[in-house]
């Protein structure tokens, strides 16, 4: 595809990415001053862009008083020794802007942590570096590596900053999809994504929002997909510590082959239950996190120093940790299906992740996904997802996405009122 092809601009009539909702109507338009020129349009891939539909739910659940399982942010999960640390390293300094690549205890303390869980050696000076957040990793990733015409698999459903910054680097989308209820990998279609012109594939487990875990039989696959067409995999593996009913995460870089291939994205937001600390970084071989780092100098540059020698000091946290961590979380987990399932939902199985995905069609609603979220909001007094945000084609629209990363008093209520609304 020429250059100016991969820029085209989106309709404004079109509906926007996230919410399948019209724009407005001068949406991304000119604007008007009363006697002058009209001034020129900002970009047309970011201003043809709504909220997104995550801040938009939060909002309106805001507005109703409803309890948010939409949004993806944990409550009363925050370890209170690791915040300790980074007030204590607030208050003891330095303050001023670190390396660029992150602190080096940060750096090694990530280092420590991927020998550990997965035996992978790193050279954390050389291999590692730390970014404002796991959506800042993935931007370094996707223009450091994207060049315009360049072809990128991803897999739907699929996090809603992917498309907007692959687009925006000049890169090609080759949507493949899994759907509800077994979220089961079409090979023969993925293997059809690809091509002379794939640049890299995106993949992410445990998957949000489905939380299906990748298999070993399904990250080989992967593997030779990416070996036979030469391609990069950027592996967005946030949640790798929030896995269930004995399944162990398991890094694509690990398998044979990979390691040159791969980057790896992880996030002591997710690790920590602290999403607002905005904490990630990548793992790469050197020649891979070269053109990142180029990226990362003109995004955020650094991160709050206090913040990184926290995360340092969390990433040797006993065993114990990590494995209560994914306990409670399971324990959670179950306590809303089984409550969502006592309301009249069809509850998906989830391996990972903070979410469940249930199928509302049971409760008799006569409408789509977004309008089915709006109402339990406004009706019922707790939020969710709509579960076709994460696709493209509107055609998966008849379920909903919950977070379970709550206290067991807010699953408690939102089934209440959930049970209210719907049994009376």
């Amino acid at each position: 595809m020429p250059y100016f092809q991969a820029f085209t601009p989106i309709s404004w009539a079109a509906h926007n990415l996230f919410t399948r909702r019209p724009l407005p109507r001068y949406a991304g338009a000119f604007r008007f001053r009363p006697g002058a020129d009209p001034l020129k349009p900002a970009n047309a891939i970011f201003s043809s862009l709504g909220t997104t539909i995550f801040e938009t739910m939060s909002r309106l659940a805001q507005a109703h008083g409803a309890v948010n399982l939409g949004q993806g942010f944990p409550e009363g999960l925050e370890p209170a020794d690791v915040v300790a640390r980074a007030a204590e390293a607030l208050v003891a300094g330095p303050n001023q802007y670190p390396s660029m690549m992150g602190t080096p205890d940060l750096r090694q303390a990530i280092a420590r942590h991927e020998r550990r869980f997965y035996g992978t050696e790193l050279d954390p000076m050389a291999e590692v570096m730390v970014t404002s957040g796991a959506t800042e990793a993935l931007a370094d990733c996707l223009f450091g590596l994207i060049e315009p015409g360049d072809e990128v698999v991803l897999i739907e459903p699929l996090y809603d900053s992917y498309l907007p910054i692959i687009r925006r680097a000049g890169g090609i989308p080759k949507l493949v999809r899994v759907e509800p209820p077994h979220w089961d990998l079409p090979r023969e279609t993925l293997a059809a994504a690809f091509s002379p012109r794939t640049k890299l594939m995106i993949l992410n487990t445990p998957m949000n929002p489905s939380g299906k875990v990748w298999s070993r039989d399904e990250m080989a696959f992967v593997a030779g997909l990416l070996e036979r067409f030469d391609a990069y995999c950027v592996c967005d593996e946030v949640y790798e510590h929030l896995v269930y009913d004995g399944r162990r995460h398991l890094p694509l870089m690990t398998l044979p082959g990979m390691r040159e291939r791969c980057l790896k994205i992880g996030s002591a937001g997710k690790i920590f239950s602290l999403t607002g600390w905005k904490v990630g970084w990548v793992v790469a071989a050197p020649d891979l996190l070269a053109p990142l780092a180029k990226v990362h100098q003109y995004l955020t540059f650094a991160t709050p120093p206090n913040l990184q020698s926290a995360v340092a000091w969390g990433l040797d946290k006993e065993d114990s940790y990590y494995d209560g961590l994914a306990a409670m979380l399971a324990e959670r987990r179950d306590r809303l299906a089984e409550g969502l399932r006592g309301v009249g939902f069809e509850v998906m199985a989830a391996g990972g992740s903070y979410f469940l995905t249930a199928d509302f069609r049971p409760l008799g609603f006569a409408g789509d996904d977004d309008d089915f979220c709006r109402h339990i909001t406004e009706k019922a007094g707790v939020a969710a997802i709509p579960i076709s945000t994460f696709y493209q084609g509107g055609d998966v629209d008849h379920f909903a996405r919950f977070c379970f990363a709550k206290t067991e008093s807010a699953i408690d209520e939102a089934v209440m009122r959930l049970r209210r609304y719907f049994k009376g």
